[in-house]
Formats: structure tokens, sequence, C-alpha cells
């Protein structure tokens, strides 16, 4: 399989002609709806003003007290349903394109190799947090700003969770997610991994910090049951991790069947076509009225001659063939495809940990355990993870001064 495509990214980056021309297209809003619509709190009406006038070093200030990730949410975040859908031009033209200037100015820091993330002056106190996802990260790089010594666990062989596993590489280069990676390990935060946390270990870990995260993630996709057992159907979760862990270099069939329409079925769709694979359908159970996925990712698909049939729920698999019936009008499908990836949820592995009883997503009943992520509630997006690595991270604060 040629995985040239899959490697290269998807979009072009803006240069300093193009960059400058969008930014200037910003209204300078007073109050800038943008920034309040960002779930991360990273300031887009800021660093746009800065990009404006020219001061690319007070953008990266800006994106980095406020988002450690700011390279990769500049990259995946669905602006559109965020920032860009907050932004004034919307009602002149287009909004701004917040996410590719994000891009410009993170780019532009790495190249000159800035460093804008201060570590916090040493308070005597330790967290463990237990995931290297991007809302377990997130929370570590926070917790050292407030001067707490972290140390992370994870038991992948690399730290990035969704990031390095999930996310395509023509979307997010596992470049990135090192580069973002090393800039939380400079602020003294100490990554183990091959690190399997189960409730023994768990409970080892409460008793030597003074808190602990749980930032486990789902990162265990859902099996419909008419396909258990099946072989030749993977879930979506499996197929991504698989694809970026080879760089693409793997063996595919002429034809595959996805169901699913969220994001991470057209991060499915998208790389199997980029891949080389002449027949992909996309089967969604939602209509296009109700789509999950990103306008820009579905489009994105679309572009590249997936075929996705909306509002169908699939109700049979008999010798290789899966059958669906309409949700809303009466019309049935069947179709036959060398593989079948399912992408229809995720849910967390959570073992024997048996510490999670959730108190609005706050914390657990077990008083200095806390949770982030996946597992908490809300958007189950990386611009979510930071908002919840943050909000965990000011809250374990408050809980250790006793306020």
């Amino acid at each position: 399989m040629d995985n040239r495509k899959y490697v290269q990214p998807f979009e072009e980056a803006l240069s300093l002609k193009t960059v400058t021309e969008e930014a200037d297209r910003c209204l300078l809003c007073l109050d800038a709806p943008c920034s309040a619509a960002c779930p991360a709190g990273t300031d887009p009406g800021k660093f746009i003003r800065s990009v404006r006038f020219l001061n690319y070093v007070g953008a990266a200030e800006t994106i980095r007290a406020n988002n450690p990730l700011g390279s990769v949410c500049a990259r995946v975040c669905p602006t559109e349903r965020y920032c860009q859908k907050g932004c004034s031009r919307s009602g002149i033209d287009r909004p701004i394109d917040i996410g590719k200037i994000q891009q410009f100015v993170t780019d532009y820091e790495e190249a000159r190799g800035f460093k804008f993330l201060p570590k916090g002056k040493a308070n005597g106190k330790k967290v463990a947090i237990v995931g290297a996802g991007p809302s377990g990260l997130t929370a570590a790089a926070t917790l050292e700003k407030l001067g707490y010594a972290v140390e992370v666990f994870d038991k992948n062989p690399e730290a990035g969770g969704y990031l390095r596993y999930g996310i395509p590489e023509y979307r997010l280069p596992n470049k990135v997610v090192d580069e973002e990676i090393g800039r939380i390990e400079e602020l003294g935060v100490k990554i183990h991994l091959n690190a399997e946390i189960v409730q023994k270990t768990l409970n080892d870990l409460k008793d030597r910090f003074d808190a602990v995260v749980l930032a486990i993630g789902a990162s265990q996709g859902k099996v419909l049951p008419m396909f258990k057992d099946a072989k030749n159907v993977v879930t979506a979760v499996d197929f991504l991790a698989k694809t970026k862990s080879k760089a693409g270099k793997i063996d595919l069939p002429k034809s595959a069947l996805v169901i699913g329409g969220g994001d991470v079925a057209m991060d499915t769709v998208t790389s199997l076509k980029l891949l080389g694979v002449e027949e992909v359908t996309d089967v969604v159970y939602e209509t296009f009225a109700e789509f999950k996925a990103s306008k820009k990712e579905l489009q994105g698909a679309q572009r590249l001659g997936v075929s996705i049939l909306d509002g169908y729920m699939p109700t049979k698999f008999e010798g290789g063939v899966v059958e669906f019936t309409h949700r809303y009008k009466e019309s049935k499908l069947s179709v036959k495809a060398d593989l079948i990836v399912l992408a229809v949820g995720q849910i967390s592995d959570l073992g024997d940990i048996t510490d999670i009883h959730l108190s609005k997503g706050e914390g657990t009943d077990r008083g200095n355990v806390f949770v982030t992520g996946d597992i908490a509630h809300g958007d189950k997006t990386v611009v979510y993870g930071v908002r919840t690595g943050k909000e965990v991270a000011y809250r374990i604060d408050a809980y250790l001064e006793g306020k």
C-alpha cells in the first residue's frame, strides 16, 4: 500500500503572506466572542490581534499561557463548533480561520525554539496522573505551573493517548505530538510508560501522592452484538491505532464498509481512501441534518469519493453481508465488503479499578482521587480534554490548599 498521501498534511498551512491576510480580516472585537466560545480558553481574539500587528512572539505566549497543547489543538480542534461559530465575521462573509492562524503561530514558536511554559515554584506536594492523553498531559502541565511535582503513568509504550494512537498522521503528525510532550517534560513532569494501573497499584499511588488523577480516556471501541467475533470486522479505534503506528504501511482490501458518522468514522474513511482502497462506503445512523462529524472532515471525505449513506441502522449481519433499514422511510439496503469497520462509539477500559464513583465529573468518593477527560462529563474532543485537564488541576489545587 502506498502511504505517501496518508502521511502528508491534508491541507496546506498558511504562509507569512496568507496568515497576515487572514488576521487582517479580524474585526478586533472588544469582547471577542471567539474567545468566549473556546472550551480551552486559548483566547483566539488576543492572539489574532497580536498576529495582525506582526507580534508573533506575543501570540505564541498567549496560546501557551492558556493551552499547553496549542499546536495539537490548532490541527485537530473542530473550530466550526466552537471559536469560529462565535466569530463576528460570519455575519459579513466567513469566519476567520482561527485554527490555521494558531498553527502558524505554534509552528513559528517551534521553529525558533521559544519556551513559553514556565515552571512554578515548588510547593512540596506531589500528584500522580493515570493516563498520558490530552487531558492527563494538560493536567500535568497546569499542576507543574502551580508548583506541584507531577508523575504520569501510562499503559502504552509511548505517551499521547489518542493523539498518538488514534488521530491519523495526515491530520496530526507524531512529530507534533512529540514536540508537545517534550515541552511538558521540560517543565519537570515525569512520564512512566508501560505502566498498567490496576486497583492495587492505584491504592499505592493514593498513599504515595497527595492527589491522584484518573485520565484513562475511552480507548476501547464498541462492538455491536451482531458483529461479535466476526473475522473481517474491526473497531475504528483498533484500525486507526494500527494504521498510525505503522505510518499507513498496512495491507488493505479493495472494499471497505464503515458504520458510524462521527469524527472517528471520518478519520477512518479518509484514511482508507488516502491509502488507496477503491471502494469505501460509510453508512450512518444519523441523517445529514443530525450529523455529528465535523463539517470540514465530512466534506474532505466526500471530496475523496467516499459513498456516505445517511439515516440507516444495521439490522442483520450474515455471510459477510450487512443489512440496513432506514430510520424514517421505507428503505433497505445490503452492503458486502472485504473489511467492516465499526465506528459506533468508545468506552473506557477500567479493568478492576473500582474508584470511579463520579460526582458531576468533579471527583470520586475517595477524597484525593479525581477524574478528567473522556471518563468525566462533557464533549469527547481534544480541546474539551484540555479544558477538563485544566479544570481538574485547579480543583486539586483548591482541595490541597484547603479552599
